[in-house]
């Protein structure tokens, strides 16, 4: 009896991508995900981010516990103990595009030998610190430039680009307005 080796593109194991296409095509329930953070103030501006279950399927899932230092730069009245939050808006930007071309890429069969992105916002302080009501507190642009080493041609990268950018939830979120919900518990 003959064993299929799995086929890996780009680190991505294709047999096991396309058994997740299919399996959440059939059941799209097993493709819904709650992920959590909490974050809790330590001193002055530094935060810590802990990060460890999240549920699929309605069923919680544990796995190994992440932590994210969270502080401001010295210019801003921190202590650079971490980068700040839009600095890992950024981050996280970076990292879902790097998920979506490397599993798009191996799906559509292109093969990546070097990959990675440049992101970079602008920030006007005075909405933030609620000196401008003009002034939005929150990013004003963020621009993303994607470097690919391939063989592949320029159209299909092209196309692979058009689909992460289409499909990526980071990418949605930023570009989206995402209704947001918040609660104030006095202890």
């Amino acid at each position: 009896m003959a064993t299929t080796e799995p086929t890996a593109v780009n680190g991505v194991d294709v047999s096991a991508l396309e058994g997740a296409i299919e399996t959440i095509g059939d059941d799209p329930d097993v493709g819904m995900f709650r992920f959590r953070a909490e974050t809790e103030w330590e001193d002055a501006l530094k935060s810590v981010t802990s990060i460890d279950e999240f549920d699929q399927a309605g069923e919680t899932v544990h796995t190994r516990e992440f932590t994210l230092q969270g502080d401001e730069p010295e210019q801003i009245l921190g202590e650079r103990a971490g980068p700040n939050a839009v600095e890992l808006l950024l981050g996280a930007l970076g990292s879902c595009l790097s998920v979506g071309y490397a599993a798009n890429a191996a799906a559509m069969g292109i093969e990546l030998d070097d990959l990675r992105f440049e992101m970079e916002g602008d920030v006007d302080l005075r909405g933030f610190l609620g000196i401008s009501e003009d002034v939005r507190p929150g990013f004003d642009s963020v621009t993303c430039t994607a470097y690919v080493t391939s063989d592949s041609s320029a159209d299909d990268l092209s196309e692979l680009r058009e689909h992460v950018e289409a499909t990526s939830p980071l990418v949605d979120a930023i570009t989206n307005e995402v209704p947001l919900e918040t609660r104030l518990v006095v202890e």
